[in-house]
């Protein structure tokens, strides 16, 4: 399935909820460091995940279930991947704020540079 068929469903499904396509991109981005805007619509939801510039370290603390499979138990990476984001986009249209989404950890946060690299944000006190 193409990435042109899904991420209008994405989409459809936060802003039945009030939320936005803004956030749609912005939980995409911290996932898998594409901004959506750049991206080629017509590559496969497999080559999405493939090629994605920048895997968050953090979606290992991506737990619960989609479609009643434990997205922990999942062991074909792809799949985890593709679930993972379904859960993320499921939070965001249930209303959850986007720094729990993010699973961000105040004390050590990681953060994205524009460049698609990930680093460690200084402690702020």
């Amino acid at each position: 399935m193409k990435v042109s068929n899904m991420y209008p469903l994405l989409v459809a499904k936060v802003e039945k909820k009030d939320r936005t396509k803004a956030e749609v991109d912005e939980v995409i981005f911290w996932l898998t460091g594409y901004d959506m805007s750049a991206v080629d619509l017509d590559m496969t939801y497999g080559e999405f995940f493939d090629r994605a510039p920048c895997h968050n370290p953090r979606a290992e603390q991506i737990t619960g279930s989609i479609c009643g499979v434990r997205i922990e138990t999942i062991d074909d990476p792809l799949m985890k991947k593709i679930r993972q984001l379904d859960k993320l986009v499921d939070e965001l249209a249930k209303g959850k704020p986007m720094e729990k989404i993010k699973r961000r950890d105040f004390r050590s946060c990681l953060t994205i540079s524009p460049s698609a690299r990930w680093r460690r944000s200084p402690i702020s006190t």
